[in-house]
């Protein structure tokens, strides 16, 4: 029998690190969830939870922390697991979406043979904070014809309204932090 989640336990195992990367940013750590094995295992289970009625096939996972929740939800999905890399990185043919940052642009990439039309993903990220790096990834599913049937999140910085972006989207979060 599965246990309860219990979102406040699992907010006391991400560390809050203030001022970091730049001074007036708090960064919400995972990795202090991460290694908590019981913290780990709620956070994948409450996932594959939300979306095992979804008849999903395939997770897609943002490079670099969709690396680490992408292949255990997609394990517990019965799904495939699908990299979204950052440019270089994959060896075939790839479909690429260039987006803006806050200081200039970045590009991600995916296999042209990834997803094939039709075929329902979920899109997974540790963190959803402004939305542009999830929206980049969005452009490239479109590209390969796919579905989306969610975009999942561990943690959401509420006050930074990312989710705004994604009004016709099914967007869960886990951990929701207003501040």
């Amino acid at each position: 029998m599965q246990k309860a989640l219990n979102v406040e336990e699992l907010k006391s195992l991400v560390r809050t690190v203030p001022d970091f990367p730049k001074p007036g940013i708090l960064f919400y750590d995972i990795t202090t969830l991460l290694k908590d094995r019981s913290g780990f295992a709620q956070l994948i289970d409450a996932l594959a939870v939300y979306y095992l009625e979804k008849k999903i096939d395939l997770v897609l996972g943002i490079e670099a922390r969709g690396f680490i929740f992408g292949p255990a939800l997609a394990y517990r999905l019965n799904a495939g697991f699908v990299p979204v890399r950052k440019p270089r990185k994959l060896p075939a043919p790839v479909a690429r979406v260039t987006y803006d940052l806050e200081y200039g642009s970045d590009s991600l990439e995916i296999h042209l043979d990834a997803i094939e039309p039709g075929q329902r993903v979920v899109i997974v990220d540790d963190l959803l904070a402004t939305g542009g790096t999830m929206e980049a990834t969005i452009k490239l599913v479109e590209q390969l014809g796919g579905e989306i049937a969610g975009l999942a999140f561990a943690v959401e910085l509420d006050f930074l309204r990312g989710r705004d972006r994604f009004a016709e989207y099914d967007v869960y979060s886990l951990l929701h932090y207003d501040e």
